[in-house]
């Protein structure tokens, strides 16, 4: 959870620099976002045990902190298998 809010902040401070130094630039906005997509991919990997779902996406949305209840199956994921 650090990493993705480290690299959000990062990000935002990427694009403020770069708006500061040459202007508003759609390059600097895009290359953050890339480096969030990269940073972030490892949240991909969290899948329930049970049945595959990815433990950090509610429905359509992304959170960065991970379900201790699957949505998918409902097993608790805070019991050791």
């Amino acid at each position: 959870m650090q990493v993705m809010l480290g690299l959000v902040v990062m990000g935002f401070l990427f694009v403020i620099a770069v708006d500061r130094m040459i202007g508003h630039s759609s390059l600097a906005l895009a290359v953050a976002i890339l480096a969030l997509l990269i940073g972030n991919a490892r949240i991909l990997t969290f899948n329930c045990p049970q049945c595959g779902s990815n433990l950090f996406f509610r429905d359509w949305i992304v959170l960065p902190w991970p379900n201790r209840i699957c949505s998918n199956c409902s097993r608790d994921l805070a019991r050791p298998l």
